[in-house]
């Protein structure tokens, strides 16, 4: 359902974004018309403020709902619940599924739904926020109640996989990916915002100042067609940056990327605050998990660790090659 819905939306895009164009160049064209037939040219008049005024009316709708960030929307959808479902078919592959795993699965589908609505009435999500908020796809983590010592701080000892220093390590790369990462997607997922604010404002209001300069024409010199012409054209213009240009989709980009660094800093911090070793699950393939999520190979991360420890938390140049 999400991707018929999501291929649905995209086909919003092109269409309504192809079809305000042209109702808009037609427009100007019969405003130009009309302005050199002079007084036989009342239809044309009254077509072309026609025209300007019903391309103002969809558009305000395609701002409002912002196609291009819609089929994002269903498009993360899509992944994340293959990504589920391959969960669930490789737990049913290796062991008989228990209570607690059926109530966790519930529990993502659930959160899935919220994060990524399928209907637009009532359910939306906000296309014009205050600011940039990382997009939440899970549920939220149960608090770890077990106080139950560990004694991974004694030197290297390692049990279950887990020692001291690799606590440490993986501490270092989320506060640095915490505080790199996520701030340069939300900064530049707040440009986005402004600037999709900007053009949602500026394509309506000059597509109507040239419906206002269509219904002038004849009256008060040339005025009127050059308005019409002038505004009509930047009216184009703005819709072909904003829906051509697909900014409500890079917006929705920006947001699910901080999304992502989010549950990556959640995921640690559920894991590292179970303070039973043995209930966690393995140090080693938590690291490797952890470096494939970010793309790196284990050297890479425990290289990047080290020297974050060796700098203070300085390391804004390794950081960038690294993420």
């Amino acid at each position: 359902m999400h991707q018929n819905i999501g291929n649905q939306r995209e086909n919003w895009n092109s269409l309504l974004l192809n079809s305000v164009n042209m109702i808009t160049l037609t427009a100007v064209t019969m405003a130009g018309l009309a302005e050199a037939s002079g007084p036989n040219g009342l239809g044309l008049k009254v077509s072309s403020a026609l025209l300007f005024a019903a391309g103002t009316g969809i558009l305000l709708i395609m701002n409002k709902i912002q196609p291009s960030q819609l089929v994002e929307e269903q498009r993360n959808a899509v992944r994340l619940f293959k990504r589920l479902q391959n969960n669930i078919q490789t737990t049913l592959s290796i062991r008989s599924p228990t209570q607690e795993d059926v109530e966790e699965a519930m529990e993502r589908v659930l959160a899935l739904d919220r994060a990524y609505p399928l209907p637009l009435l009532g359910a939306m999500l906000d296309k014009y926020p205050e600011s940039l908020e990382p997009a939440i796809w899970w549920p939220s983590k149960k608090q770890s109640t077990s106080s139950l010592k560990h004694n991974s701080s004694k030197g290297n000892d390692e049990q279950n996989g887990w020692t001291r220093e690799l606590e440490d390590d993986i501490r270092e790369i989320v506060g640095v990916t915490k505080n790199k990462d996520v701030e340069d997607y939300v900064r530049l997922g707040n440009k986005a915002l402004k600037l999709s604010k900007m053009l949602a404002v500026s394509g309506p209001l000059l597509s109507g100042v040239a419906a206002v300069g269509a219904a002038c024409l004849g009256h008060g010199g040339p005025w009127g067609g050059i308005v019409a012409g002038v505004a009509g054209s930047m009216a184009v213009a703005v819709n072909t940056i904003e829906h051509g240009g697909q900014v409500g989709m890079v917006f929705e980009m920006y947001r699910n990327c901080a999304g992502f660094f989010k549950l990556l800093e959640e995921t640690v911090e559920s894991t590292l605050e179970e303070r039973d070793l043995q209930k966690r699950e393995n140090g080693e393939v938590f690291e490797l998990k952890m470096a494939l999520h970010l793309g790196r190979s284990l050297s890479e991360l425990r290289e990047f660790a080290s020297k974050s420890r060796r700098n203070g938390g300085s390391v804004d140049e390794f950081a960038s090659k690294l993420f």
